[in-house]
């Protein structure tokens, strides 16, 4: 596999100080979206919006938006900082479509690429839900699945896979956050 130079990449601090330069007025907010059930499985999910003004803001009109998420232990960094490489993910790829011109995937982004993590859209969800058999972790990965908006037939593959493995209906169905529903323990026949 070749290696990437990655001092090839605009780092996200140089994107965001070049916005910054263009647009002095410029917002960022980073929303943590981890559910429990995303930490249960050490993982961090975050959303970045980008905003040219601070009226923009208060409208709640950004430029752009972007998810990222990140996996403890997943790397030399995600050993301590799985929640910050998340966050610059999220935003480097917001600035990137905020502000065209960039020079593509940031210097983060391209760090994945090198230590192998899989970008949600080029995801396996079946060939995941396959492999896997606890009931929450399933459910994680059809949250996953959805956020990274696969289509309705990956996602009832992998509830069925859920269904099949619980005997329950939880997954798919909700709570507030859209994450699906814990499911109780399998019913047992009374004879």
């Amino acid at each position: 596999m070749a290696r990437f130079d990655l001092s090839s990449y605009e780092t996200v601090e140089e994107r965001h100080a070049r916005a910054l330069k263009e647009f002095p007025d410029l917002r960022v907010v980073i929303v943590n979206h981890t559910t429990p059930q995303d930490r249960a499985a050490s993982t961090w999910v975050v959303e970045a919006r980008v905003y040219v003004s601070a009226g923009d803001q208060a409208a709640d009109l950004p430029k752009a938006t972007e998810w990222a998420f990140e996996v403890d232990g997943s790397g030399m960094a995600n050993q301590t900082s799985a929640l910050e490489n998340a966050c610059t993910s999220a935003l480097g790829r917001a600035l990137r479509w905020a502000f065209a011109g960039s020079k593509g995937p940031s210097a983060a982004e391209m760090s994945k690429v090198a230590r192998g993590v899989t970008p949600t859209q080029n995801r396996d969800w079946i060939a995941e839900s396959e492999a896997l058999t606890d009931v929450d972790e399933l459910r994680l990965l059809w949250r996953e699945a959805k956020t990274a908006k696969a289509s309705d037939a990956i996602l009832e593959k992998v509830k069925a896979r859920a269904e099949r493995l619980e005997g329950s209906t939880g997954v798919g169905e909700g709570t507030d956050a859209g994450v699906p529903a814990s499911g109780g323990k399998k019913p047992t026949k009374r004879g």
